[in-house]
């Protein structure tokens, strides 16, 4: 890292290492699991006359202990967490901010703008990167890049890819003409609220000196549309944002999404910059990981984007993000050999095909069962031991997130139905988009944009 990190006050008087944290929240997690499968023998009995001892085990296993497990960790781990406090009037380095754009003529000036209103006292180089639109895309961002307010400390280059060669290959282009130390990378249709680029650098370079990249908060912009953007914003304000804030208290976010995070560009350097994947932001981000780099979250960092507005652009956004996850197993095998404090988070990964799978094939089925043929082998009075601990976790996440908000002169607004679909039927859209991608890497599905 050629920017040096300031001293950073603590403020805590009685400090608790992250690894006791660690090994509270694993702790917490555990006895949960063990009490709720004491409580289960009754059941994994009934259901094994049904499917066998070895079926009964891994349909309980799939459908409540281990979503137990994952509950309780989340839950302890933002009950142990304390955000550090950083110096806000620090001078701040020049960054390099990469926007790689496909097809974008309806967002790429409004974004631009947006970042023309950033306050952020140092030298903001912006590069646009067009891969290849078959639309105005280059044309109205030389148009941003010319408007007479765009701040002087501000410089916009714009650079068209002849043809369409991927995401990946667009941000390395930019890599390559970028003069700072400090990469920010930013979408297209995704706009910075008015501390975000200060917020995320204060925090990236505040951070433990290991740090090499930081992802920042993604928010939903246009929440306000339909049912189905209503469900996103909770998901992206409770549920996205709330698991990279206990991945960062373990050192490392697992992926510092390619939307809004920063970089060094001496790390990106020296893995390779970003991959020739579908999903290049997780693989980049476990490239780092594997180098023994932390990855943090700047939880006060915000971007607002806009979320798929259909089902079908939702299914191929979702897809897309679990066949990104599916190639950093691929590309990086021995996360789950290598000691990290983010280890438990590896290996919930590892299981997330096998809960969507029995979620899907599972518990539907049998909550089906249960509401119109009075059938309980499956999903049965045990099942409702996962409600409270979702709903101490649910209120806990809002809170803490509302605070988060209240501090940055946000507020959250009420989008009570949303909430409601997302904490009961949520995953129903998700797991079959998520299955899918699975799939599509299995199977080895053409990769596009």
């Amino acid at each position: 890292m050629a920017y040096p990190y300031p001293e950073r006050e603590d403020r805590v008087r009685h400090y608790w290492p992250v690894k006791q944290k660690l090994a509270a929240g694993v702790a917490f997690a555990l006895a949960w699991v063990i009490f709720c499968s004491w409580l289960a023998i009754p059941w994994i009995g009934e259901l094994s006359e049904i499917t066998g001892l070895t079926g009964a085990i891994i349909i309980v296993a799939g459908i409540a202990l281990i979503p137990g497990f994952a509950n309780a960790f989340v839950l302890a781990g933002l009950v142990l967490d304390r955000r550090p406090r950083f110096d806000m009037s620090m001078e701040l380095p020049p960054v390099t901010v990469l926007i790689a754009a496909y097809n974008e003529q309806d967002h790429i000036g409004d974004t631009l703008r947006a970042v023309y209103r950033q306050e952020y006292n140092a030298p903001i180089q912006v590069i646009v990167i067009d891969d290849g639109s078959t639309d105005s895309t280059t044309a109205l961002a030389r148009e941003a890049a010319a408007d007479p307010a765009r701040p002087a400390n501000i410089t916009v280059r714009v650079i068209p890819q002849l043809r369409n060669m991927g995401k990946s290959e667009a941000l390395n282009r930019g890599l390559r003409a970028a003069s700072h130390e400090l990469i920010i990378t930013l979408d297209a249709d995704t706009f910075p609220y008015h501390h975000a680029f200060r917020n995320l650098v204060i925090n990236h370079v505040s951070s433990p000196k290991n740090t090499r990249a930081t992802a920042g908060t993604v928010l939903a912009r246009n929440s306000r549309k339909n049912s189905l953007t209503r469900l996103q914003e909770w998901d992206y304000f409770q549920g996205i944002a709330v698991v990279k804030r206990i991945q960062s208290l373990y050192q490392g976010t697992m992926v510092a999404q390619g939307a809004f995070s920063v970089y060094d560009r001496s790390a990106l350097e020296e893995i390779g910059g970003w991959p020739q994947t579908v999903g290049e932001d997780i693989v980049l981000t476990w490239a780092l990981n594997s180098h023994d780099y932390r990855v943090g979250y700047a939880e006060n960092a915000f971007v607002f984007t806009n979320v798929p507005e259909t089902l079908g652009s939702y299914f191929r956004q979702r897809r897309r993000w679990a066949r990104g996850l599916m190639e950093a197993f691929r590309h990086h095998p021995r996360v789950l050999l290598r000691p990290r404090l983010n280890l438990p988070f590896v290996y919930l990964n590892v299981l997330y095909p096998y809960l969507d799978l029995m979620y899907l094939l599972v518990f539907i089925p049998g909550l089906i069962a249960a509401v119109f043929f009075q059938f309980y082998a499956v999903v049965g009075v045990m099942t409702l031991f996962l409600i409270p601990l979702a709903a101490v976790s649910t209120s806990v996440m809002y809170t803490k997130q509302r605070r988060v908000f209240r501090d940055n002169g946000l507020h959250v607004r009420r989008n009570i139905p949303g909430l409601i679909g997302y904490l009961a039927a949520y995953q129903l859209v998700l797991a079959p988009a998520s299955l899918a991608g699975y799939l599509s890497e299995l199977f080895n599905v053409r990769r596009t944009w």
